[in-house]
């Protein structure tokens, strides 16, 4: 792979590529912070966003989570295990595939779900003067 050096990299490249880290990092603390105040942890957030977020469904596969958490299904199972423990998510059998387990929301973690993005939407538009984003609009 022929990747470039930072010859070809001008100073304001670098600027730019640090500002965009800087703001990367910074969301993530606040994101860290806010999820603190709900009693879950950072990745039990992003499961449950996951599977609210699924295209054209409620719910998501093991499998589906794992790619989106760039995760190992192992480490996803045991994730999806603690979510259980806490009332945030329910396994089922999928209906056309019984070897297959989907993960869907439960009252309470729609509810605390719900909260955050909201949060986290909030946050996300105070970015947009840096990185204007269309869909954080709606």
């Amino acid at each position: 792979m022929n990747r470039p050096t930072k010859e070809q990299l001008s100073k304001k490249e670098f600027e730019s590529l640090s500002e965009f880290r800087f703001q990367i990092r910074r969301f993530e603390r606040f994101s860290e912070n806010i999820i603190a105040e709900f009693d879950i942890t950072p990745l039990q957030y992003l499961l449950m966003l996951h599977i609210k977020g699924y295209p054209d469904r409620e719910y998501a596969s093991v499998g589906e989570l794992a790619e989106r958490l760039q995760s190992s299904p192992h480490g996803v199972v045991a994730l999806i295990s603690r979510c259980e423990a806490l009332g945030l998510v329910q396994r089922k059998k999928s209906a056309m595939d019984r070897r297959q387990v989907n993960v869907h929301l439960l009252k309470k973690g729609e509810a605390i779900l719900t909260k955050l993005a909201a949060l986290h939407r909030t946050e996300l538009r105070s970015l947009q003067n840096i990185f204007p984003v269309s869909s954080i609009n709606s």
